[in-house]
């Protein structure tokens, strides 16, 4: 596996961490990946059940067989999602509250937690990509070109991750604005 793809896989876990937080809008990636335990196994949401989204403020969960469904209200009560699952015949409803101030900061305190995690793991990649040209037999000048090559690679990486951090950010308190008006 190449660098540039090492730090593409970084961008790809840091989207997927942002996905599951609740920004004010309903969101299938919210929950899709809940750990359900069904048929003596431990499965993501989204393969036992259909996840709607009915309303802006509503995630709408239907699982395909019936006697899945004590044990998804159980995943997301047990969840880090702060939500109350209220069952509704064969399906469950999730409510989501509106935004406070505290949420609001709550959200973007674990959007600069996810960021920083991302930063953390490119300069993880970057110091075993030095180590690696370190140990290589390669010239001092090819050497040094690369590392130079390399740490180009990385600033962008960092400047996609600032961005996105600053996007997030935006979204959070965009969405604030546009509930408390």
């Amino acid at each position: 596996m190449t660098i540039e793809q090492k730090l593409e896989r970084s961008i790809l876990v840091l989207k997927d961490n942002f996905k599951t937080l609740h920004v004010g809008r309903a969101s299938s990636a919210l929950v899709e990946n809940l750990e359900i335990e069904a048929y003596e196994n431990k499965m993501p949401l989204n393969q036992v059940a259909s996840i709607s989204i009915p309303q802006s403020n509503q995630i709408l969960i239907t699982p395909w067989d019936a006697s899945v469904l004590p044990a998804v209200e159980k995943a997301i009560r047990n969840s880090d999602l702060k939500l109350n699952p209220v069952a509704e015949g064969n399906s469950v409803r999730l409510t989501l509250p509106p935004l406070t101030e505290e949420t609001r900061h709550d959200i973007i305190r674990e959007v600069a937690k996810y960021a920083e995690e991302a930063r953390v793991s490119v300069r993880n990649i970057r110091e075993e990509a030095k180590k690696e040209l370190g140990e290589s037999d390669i010239s001092e000048d090819e050497q040094f070109r690369k590392e130079k090559e390399m740490q180009k690679l990385v600033d962008e990486f960092n400047q996609k991750i600032k961005e996105m951090q600053e996007n997030k950010e935006k979204e959070t308190l965009a969405t604030w604005f546009y509930l408390t008006k």
